[in-house]
């Protein structure tokens, strides 16, 4: 193996390292803004575990593209170190990225999506307003009617013969 081949797959561990680092810091924001009782908070460690195991699959696929799933004892020190580079330097400039693409795309998308429920919901209740106001006089009868027959029928089975 060559030296330019090492080396290149040295920065590709780092790189997984790093991408580690970044998928771990949001999948711990969206865990702690989660509330307490819900499901992501309460099994947040099976969660976790599953994104540990995707990690561990998407690094090894790397390696098998790199120089065909050969693995070295300085790719976990690669990957730690990738994670150690995001924590060091990384860090602060996705979590401001991060924040801009929630203010910027994710909550206009949400209030779009939240908007159009809303129209959505309101329009079921006018109809449901609309359907309810037409079939009033037949609700009203049918009741009536049900009231005046029972009393009917208890008149001329109570009677003495």
């Amino acid at each position: 193996m060559s030296l330019s081949v090492q080396f290149f797959s040295l920065l590709a561990m780092i790189g997984t390292g790093i991408f580690a680092g970044v998928i771990m810091d949001i999948f711990g924001t969206v865990v702690a803004a989660c509330d307490k009782r819900s499901v992501i908070r309460r099994r947040a460690f099976w969660f976790e575990l599953g994104v540990w195991i995707l990690l561990g699959i998407s690094a090894f696929w790397i390696l098998i593209l790199v120089r065909g799933g050969a693995w070295r004892m300085y790719d976990p020190v690669a990957q730690i170190s990738g994670m150690l580079l995001y924590v060091a330097i990384f860090h602060y400039p996705f979590r401001m990225i991060g924040r801009v693409v929630l203010i910027v795309v994710i909550r206009p998308i949400w209030y779009i999506i939240l908007l159009v429920l809303l129209v959505i919901r309101r329009m079921i209740r006018v109809i449901v307003y609309i359907l309810s106001l037409i079939l009033a006089p037949f609700v009203l009868f049918y009741k009536n009617s049900r009231k005046f027959l029972q009393n009917k029928y208890r008149l001329l089975y109570n009677k003495e013969q």
